[in-house]
């Protein structure tokens, strides 16, 4: 009797790092989560702003959905927060929904994630391609770099559309209105945080003053360096560029108060497939992120992709009605977290409360802050987030891996994510049957193993694969195949491994047009899961159980002892 079913238990990978806890490892996270709070706060900002809210909604994410998701989570390193691959989906919801659907949206993926990894279905998001994947990240951030040329070139447009082709005719027409100092500092921005001495590609035990002055130099990231330095400039030199101040006004110095956002049954009733969509990245985004850091960090036990789906779920649940935006793992913040040497989910948790003490003391800091700055820095994310590698690699692989990628791709800037991933499954899924379709074959056999040459009238066919719904037009084709004096037909099925109910239906009909002709069929060696099905679906009953032998030998030196 089958077990009844039993939900994932709520345990946040937290409790199990949390035993034989020391100053020491205290000591390690609390560096490591100062570390990563310093990298993104500049990050948060510069997500909420590209995905057309304002800079504190990204902030108060990284601090309300960073700590839930650290502690509630099921990775021992994983950092949560406003990621870019979000900024996309983000500016299209709140351009066609508004902000406050926004928010429903957001807090109805929560419940989703949650409900996945309470059903188990963390491993299913495993099971996406890894095509679609790389399909709709380059996508994304091709996106992402699109949407920051407005402010990169200082360009006066009030709002920009949401769609690829619509963008490209509003950066064209307002050309004219191109600022060079915006664009100067823009990249200068993106080329210091692309030359700044990363920690990651420092040596070990570095030799000379030089080496120790970058390797001093890498500890302090290059996205805050360009924006401290961006933001002297302005202030100093009077730039005449947009900043944080001139278009938002600022950020609050304190956490926004608990509220809930207008909800009505009409309006969400149009949420179902953003909050489909939000749920699925979110899904994939912290368990792919979940896994960098487990090979990243193989001391540390393997993320629970079940707990991982339920802490997430929860800090979607609860951020909007904060003022947040979608949350999910970060490999940037992740990655970075990891190489600062974290050893339990109380870095994550730290890296939180690092961003609350500086919202709380120097958010006015942030009135000078210039978006072009901003924009630059994105740039540099978008460019990172991008496997364009496999776009070379392209020619290494056959046809499937590359329409379902390149078609990903496509639709993911030209339409939208849910539109590339749907198309994406449906094309990987007609290739898998396909390919699963011509691995499936039926071979004559012209000699009957140790029984020797077969009796007249005698044809045996070896079957090989698997016989389900895309393959049963080989099956339908043997009765044309047959000699005229054919009086048996025996199917050797020791390498069919499966067989579905398409493929017993195939041989049920099979077995009725023999019979019309007066051709007995014989099943020969079938394996346990055909034999099972065979059974279950009645046609051993149908057929006859003294019809399935255990070799072609035995069906053979039965029909010579018949004749």
């Amino acid at each position: 009797m089958p077990l009844p079913f039993q939900p994932h238990p709520f345990r946040p990978r937290l409790l199990d790092a949390l035993k034989g806890y020391n100053r020491q490892r205290f000591g390690a996270d609390l560096g490591a989560g100062l570390t990563v709070g310093i990298v993104a706060l500049p990050l948060a900002m510069a997500f909420a702003i590209a995905s057309g809210v304002k800079p504190e909604a990204g902030i108060f994410t990284a601090i309300i959905a960073g700590f839930l998701v650290a502690a509630l989570g099921g990775s021992q390193v994983q950092i949560g927060g406003p990621a870019g691959a979000f900024i996309v989906i983000v500016y299209g919801i709140v351009e066609r929904f508004g902000l406050a659907n926004l928010l429903i949206a957001t807090s109805l993926a929560g419940v989703l994630l949650f409900v996945m990894g309470w059903l188990k279905l963390g491993a299913l998001v495993r099971y996406i391609p890894v095509s679609i994947v790389i399909g709709f990240t380059n996508g994304i951030a091709v996106l992402i770099g699109l949407s920051q040329f407005k402010d990169l070139l200082g360009l006066k447009i009030d709002k920009m559309p949401g769609d690829f082709f619509g963008q490209l005719s509003v950066l064209g027409r307002h050309l004219d209105s191109f600022n060079p100092v915006a664009l100067g500092l823009g990249l200068a921005c993106l080329g210091l945080v692309v030359l700044w001495p990363k920690s990651y590609t420092m040596p070990v035990a570095p030799q000379g003053v030089l080496p120790h002055l970058r390797r001093w130099a890498a500890h302090l990231p290059g996205t805050i360096v360009a924006l401290v330095l961006a933001t002297g400039a302005v202030v100093l030199l009077e730039l005449p560029v947009e900043t944080i101040g001139s278009r938002f006004g600022g950020i609050p110095q304190s956490l926004p108060a608990f509220a809930l956002p207008d909800f009505s049954w009409a309006t969400a009733k149009l949420l179902v497939i953003p909050t489909l969509t939000i749920a699925l990245l979110g899904a994939i985004e912290s368990l792919l992120c979940a896994r960098v850091a487990d090979n990243m960090a193989p001391q540390n036990p393997r993320h629970d992709p079940n707990q991982e789906l339920m802490g997430q779920g929860i800090a979607n649940m609860i951020v909007p009605f904060f003022g947040g935006i979608p949350a999910t793992g970060t490999i940037a913040r992740t990655v970075t977290n990891v190489r600062a040497g974290a050893t339990s989910p109380v870095a994550g948790m730290v890296h939180s409360l690092a961003l609350l003490a500086v919202v709380l003391v120097a958010a006015p800091l942030a009135l000078h802050v210039p978006l072009a700055a901003l924009a630059g820095i994105l740039l540099f994310v978008a460019w990172n987030m991008g496997e364009w590698r496999e776009f070379v690699r392209l020619k290494r692989f056959l046809l499937p891996y590359r329409a379902t990628l390149v078609g990903t791709f496509v639709l993911t800037v030209v339409f939208d994510l849910t539109v590339a991933v749907e198309m994406g499954l449906l094309m990987a899924c007609g290739f898998f049957i396909y390919r699963m379709s011509t691995l499936f074959s039926v071979k004559p056999l012209n000699t009957a193993g140790s029984a020797g040459v077969l009796p007249p009238g005698v044809v045996v066919f070896e079957l090989f694969g698997s016989l389900f719904f895309g393959a049963v037009g080989k099956i339908e084709a043997l009765p044309a195949q047959l000699p005229a004096d054919t009086r048996c037909v025996v199917l050797e099925m020791h390498r069919l491994i499966s067989i579905d109910t398409s493929g017993i239906d195939a041989l049920q009909q099979l077995y009725r047009a023999f019979k019309r002709l007066e051709i007995a069929l014989v099943l020969a060696n079938v394996n346990p899961q055909p034999l099972g099905l065979i059974r279950r679906s009645g046609f051993e009953a149908e057929l006859g159980a003294e019809q399935i032998v255990p070799t072609v030998d035995a069906a053979v030196l039965a029909l010579m002892a018949l004749a």
